[in-house]
Parts: structure tokens; C-alpha cells; sequence
């Protein structure tokens, strides 16, 4: 046996991942001739704009502030943490716009690690996505976004949990319900929200400079003095902190095959984003500042709130709507992308076959939209959701630096490729290196909740070996899973894609 056929019958994508002419041509296009049903491109700047700066404000920016000043002590160095997570995201950021342009098929670095390294890390990739890292972060959007909106009705008393479930169930089920049905009305909410969301900031940073133009500077003076004692070894923390603050940014190229013309858009959609997004963090933290002391920030458990209280008084009402849509426009994005995911990874052979299926009137992927809705809602109802969060954070950094590994990997290995865009490959090395120094810190730092993530993360092997490295099945499953996606085919009328684009 040789080594094609032997990668094709462990369910592993064999085709060239060498870019195309034919990768430019939209997969909708064999619709038009009546052969098939495919998505569509249909997201231009705009809407790459709107999706990177709408997932990536979500919650961090209102919580974050106190985590970085907690393990800097200071004002200034806070604010020099800040910046440099924004450089180092846009870096990342652009790395993942060369491997986009130059590998065109969606499903971001999922694709990347599978056409680079294999099937296994893949699934893996996969697997923890579906365990905790995405679908328990959805449920904590929704839960912000419901806590925000309902706090103004309660005032001082007590929020019931139940409320805040029954009300964060409506919100993903609108949403979940709002991606299987439209993709350009999704991509409008994107745009929305980015737009009400950097409203919100924007109340937050002309407060600040018009306080700033009154004199109102005395927590910006002395900046670098500490505020409060902080050992040296607190610093990579704060970092932790900040770089939450930023992620989403490496979610565009999940969707590359639905965007237009993405040697273009991908790139320049990135570098505005990060732009746009760094500078809002910014002036954001520095009105922040401007408002209240460090020890008033260090004493708040919701700075914005804290800020609004203190700034527009009666009309702080405006920042719980303004967090409220950031979570969910990021609840939005988060979910538009992580459908393509599961859907490239279904039609690569490393996920069920009706996930990769498209809705014959909707051209959604409506199965992959669907899919991770029991599980969110049943997150809605655990007692700690962060918990499961913190145990497989340090896994997404790790994968995350695979993925930037396949720029100086495919250099070495394809150099003739072409590269629409292309970094510099210092870029690259640099944002590994931090990665794994990230990786590095967290083990010190929760080496329990690491050890869980771990074990977490292995279990993905043996339901791979199952699921997709088994050739022989049992005639009985292979049968049922049949009956299955027959039924469903049927029930939510959807098709296979015309065509993998590859």
C-alpha cells in the first residue's frame, strides 16, 4: 500500500493543497449550471472588517483591565502590556493572513495543521474546540450578555440564576437559528453590532478625553510608580489577561471560501481590524484611568460599570447594553466560524458526513451551525464554566503556535507556492516563541488545570481511532449512521456540497 491510499483510507484530505485558479472561483458557481448546491462568496471588507473587530470586542476589554494592572502594579506598565498584546495579536494576526491567502480552502488553522502535520493533531484541534474551548465560551458570552441586560431591571438585588439561563437560552437559540438561516443577514449582525459595540467605546474614550482636557490627569501622573507590590513573575500574567482581550483575531480565514477576493481582503481586513481594535484598547484603558485610581479599578468587578456610574450616572445604562452586544456580536462571529470549521473537518473525513452539508434553499451549512447548540445550552446549566475554560486555555496557544509553524515549515518544503501575502518569516518565529512561552508559563503556573486540559485533550485519541482511523466497522453502524443522515438529509433539507474546493 502506498502512502496516498493509505492517507486516503485514514480520512485524511490527499488532494494538493497547492493554491489554484480554480480556488478563485466561487463554489456557488456550479449552482448556477444546475450540478450542485455550495456556499457562496459573499463577504467583502466591510464584512471581514466587521467580523474581526465584532468577534474580537467581546467581554475582555470590560473585564481585562484588571487582570493586567493586578499582575503589573502599575498605570504605565499596564498600558505598555496592553499595547504590546496588540502587536503581538496583529502579528499573529497577519501570519494567519499569508497561510489564508496561500492555503484557500476554509477552516482556519484547523486546515493549516491538517495539510501540514496530519490528521491526528487535527482532530485533536478539533476535539478540544468542541469540548470546552469554543462551546464553553459561547456559553459564557451569552451568560455576560444576559447578566448585562437584565442587571438595570434589578438594581441592588440579586439577579435569580434561572433568569439569567432562560434569558442566555433565548439569545443562543436567536442566534444559532440567525446562522443556519442567512449568511448575509449574519454578516449584517456582524456589521451591528461591531458598529454598536465600538459606540459603546467610543462614549467611554471621548469621556475620558474630555476629562483629560479638564485636567482630570492625577492617576496618569507617575504612571510607572507602583500602585501595588508586584513580583517579576506576575508580569507573563498580565499578558495572559491582555492577549484574552484580543483573541478572535485568528478566525477569518475559517471562511476563506466564502469571502471575495481573499488574497485582498483577508490581509487588509486583518490589518484594519487590529488597527481599529488596538486603538480603541488603548484609549479605552486610558479613560479608565482617567476616571479611576488603580485601587478603584483593582476594587471594581466590572470596570465599565464602574466607569459609567462614575461618568454618566442615570445613563450608565448605555455600557450594560454596550457589553451585552459586544458578547453576543462576538457570540456571532465566534459561532459563523466555528460552523466552517466543523464543516471543512466533515468533508475532510475527520467529522461526521452531515456536517459538511449545506441547506438546498438557505446555502448554509446549517447541520455545522446546529451541532454545538445541546451543548452550549447544556454549559448554560453547569456551576463553573470557566473552570472547564481555564483546564484547555493553554491547549489553544499550543495549537495556535502549530498552526504560525506551517509559514517557516511550507517555505522550507514549498517555496515555489504562490503567496499573495507574505511576512516577513522573523514574524512568525517571534510569535511562536511567544506562544510557547505562554504555553510554558501557564503549565508553571496552573500545572493542575493544565494536567486536566491534557488528559482532556488525549481523550480525543481514542475517539479518533474509533470514529475515523477504524476502516472495519460493524455492518450494524455503519448502517445506522447511514440511517441517520438519511433521515436528517430529509428532516432539515440539506445536500452535500457540489464540490470540495481544494
Amino acid at each position: 500500500m502506498d502512502e496516498t491510499t493509505e492517507t486516503r483510507e485514514r480520512g485524511v484530505s490527499t488532494s494538493s493543497n497547492r493554491p489554484s485558479e480554480g480556488d478563485k472561483v466561487s463554489v456557488q458557481g456550479s449552482e448556477a449550471s444546475g450540478e450542485g448546491v455550495g456556499l457562496k462568496r459573499q463577504i467583502g471588507l466591510a464584512g471581514c472588517i466587521a467580523f474581526v473587530v465584532g468577534t474580537v470586542i467581546g467581554s475582555g476589554i470590560f473585564i481585562s483591565p484588571k487582570g493586567v494592572l493586578q499582575n503589573t502594579g502599575s498605570v504605565g506598565l499596564s498600558l505598555v502590556v496592553w499595547v504590546a498584546c496588540g502587536v503581538l495579536s496583529t502579528i499573529g494576526a497577519l501570519c494567519y493572513a499569508e497561510l489564508g491567502t496561500m492555503i484557500t480552502k476554509s477552516g482556519g488553522d484547523f486546515t493549516y495543521i491538517l495539510d501540514s502535520f496530519g490528521a491526528v493533531p487535527a482532530f485533536l484541534r478539533i476535539w478540544t474546540l468542541i469540548v470546552a474551548v469554543r462551546t464553553a465560551s459561547f456559553a459564557v458570552l451569552v451568560i455576560t450578555a444576559s447578566t448585562y441586560l437584565i442587571n438595570p431591571f434589578f438594581g441592588d438585588c440579586g439577579v435569580p440564576v434561572v433568569v439569567i439561563q432562560l434569558l442566555g437560552a433565548s439569545i443562543v437559540a436567536a442566534v444559532f437559528c440567525l446562522n443556519s438561516v442567512s449568511v448575509p443577514w449574519s454578516n449584517r449582525v456582524n456589521i451591528i453590532f461591531s458598529i454598536a459595540k465600538v459606540l459603546g467605546l467610543v462614549i467611554i474614550i471621548i469621556s475620558g478625553i474630555v476629562l483629560m482636557i479638564q485636567g482630570n490627569v492625577e492617576n496618569l501622573k507617575d504612571g510607572f510608580t507602583p500602585a501595588i507590590e508586584v513580583t517579576p513573575d506576575k508580569i507573563p500574567l498580565a499578558f495572559y489577561s491582555g492577549l484574552f482581550a484580543y483573541s478572535g483575531w485568528q478566525f477569518l480565514p475559517s471562511f476563506t471560501e466564502e469571502i471575495i477576493n481573499p488574497a485582498r481582503n483577508i490581509p487588509l481586513g486583518i490589518v484594519i481590524s487590529m488597527v481599529i481594535i488596538t486603538a480603541v484598547y488603548i484609549m479605552a484603558n486610558l479613560s479608565y484611568f482617567v476616571v479611576l485610581s488603580p485601587v478603584e479599578l483593582l476594587a471594581s468587578d466590572a470596570v465599565a460599570l464602574t466607569f459609567g456610574e462614575r461618568v454618566l450616572g442615570p445613563w450608565s445604562v448605555i455600557i450594560s447594553v454596550a457589553v451585552a452586544f459586544s458578547c453576543i456580536g462576538s457570540l456571532n462571529g465566534a459561532l459563523f466560524s466555528f460552523a466552517r470549521i466543523l464543516m471543512v473537518s466533515s468533508r475532510e473525513g475527520l467529522m461526521p458526513q452531515v456536517l459538511g452539508m449545506i441547506h438546498v434553499h438557505n446555502k448554509t451549512p446549517l447541520p455545522a451551525a446546529i451541532a454545538s447548540f445541546p451543548i452550549v445550552i447544556a454549559m448554560l446549566m453547569a456551576p463553573d464554566i470557566n473552570t472547564l475554560i481555564n483546564y484547555l486555555s493553554f491547549t489553544r496557544w499550543l495549537f495556535i503556535s502549530i498552526a504560525v509553524a506551517v509559514i517557516p515549515y511550507f517555505r522550507w518544503k514549498h517555496p515555489d507556492w504562490p503567496r499573495p501575502f507574505k511576512v516577513p518569516i522573523i514574524l512568525p518565529i517571534i510569535f511562536i516563541i511567544c506562544c510557547l512561552f505562554v504555553v510554558v508559563v501557564s503549565i508553571y503556573s496552573s500545572p493542575l488545570d493544565c494536567g486536566i486540559g491534557a488528559a482532556i485533550t488525549v481523550t480525543g485519541i481514542p475517539v479518533y481511532l474509533l470514529f475515523v482511523w477504524w476502516d472495519n466497522q460493524p455492518a450494524w453502524f455503519t448502517n445506522a449512521v447511514d440511517a441517520v443522515t438519511c433521515f436528517l438529509q430529509r428532516y432539515l433539507l440539506i445536500v452535500p456540497e457540489h464540490k470540495k474546493t481544494n
